[in-house]
């Protein structure tokens, strides 16, 4: 498993990532923001643990960067314990919060439990809090309640739900959920959408003109 420590302060830093190694981890450890956002883009990371106050670019903007892209677990780790702070971070999808100080053996267990629960959800997906799509069933549950959905529509309601917040288009749709050899009118994926929408009211779906659909991240 591959960790990334952004953290300011030398000696957290130090502590964290010889705890974590000791506890048979690879770790990349940096300090500031810029730094976390360049090392990401670089390698690949199983979990990040990230502080807000540090230099460059903030951590909240560093996790707003992470999530355009990547639905890493992302744990905060910081001495900002106020409601605004937190729910920030967790509007944008985040493991735990975890305010300093803090005892190294409790972040390896929130540790632990990130990579467990990030685990299991890999084989749902949550759109949004009304809807939930189960890939092993193929099944989507709207308001709790199973939807039937047409193989072309799961498809593309997947496809469009890996990549929340970003311009999925049409050309990546036909080939993702017809195949390579699909060259027909694309008219029949408005179809399959408009259908899509009829049975999810709620789906925030944009379309982008000359471009395809994006897929917008609950607020």
């Amino acid at each position: 498993m591959h960790v990334l420590v952004v953290e300011d302060d030398e000696v957290i830093n130090q502590v964290v990532t010889e705890f974590l190694k000791e506890n048979n981890y690879d770790v990349t450890s940096v300090i500031s923001g810029s730094e976390a956002l360049q090392s990401f883009s670089q390698g690949t990371f199983d979990l990040v643990l990230l502080d807000i106050m540090i230099p460059e670019i903030d951590g909240l903007t560093v996790l707003k960067k992470i999530r355009e892209e990547s639905d890493v677990p992302i744990i905060m780790l910081t001495a900002l314990d106020d409601d605004v702070t937190q729910l920030a971070s967790f509007n944008h999808v985040i493991s735990d919060y975890v305010v300093k100080p803090f005892s190294p053996l409790v972040l390896m267990k929130r540790i632990e439990n990130a990579l467990r629960n990030n685990k299991n959800e890999e084989k749902t997906v949550r759109v949004t809090p009304d809807i939930l799509i189960k890939k092993e069933s193929f099944e989507v549950l709207y308001r709790n309640e199973v939807i039937e959905f047409t193989g072309k529509e799961f498809g593309i309601l997947l496809e469009l739900s890996e990549h929340i917040g970003r311009v999925v288009t049409r050309e990546q749709l036909l080939v993702k959920v017809w195949g390579y050899d699909y060259f027909s009118d694309d008219r029949i994926l408005d179809n399959h959408i408009k259908n899509i929408r009829k049975k999810l009211p709620s789906l925030p779906l944009k379309t982008i003109k000359g471009r395809g659909f994006r897929l917008e991240a609950p607020l």
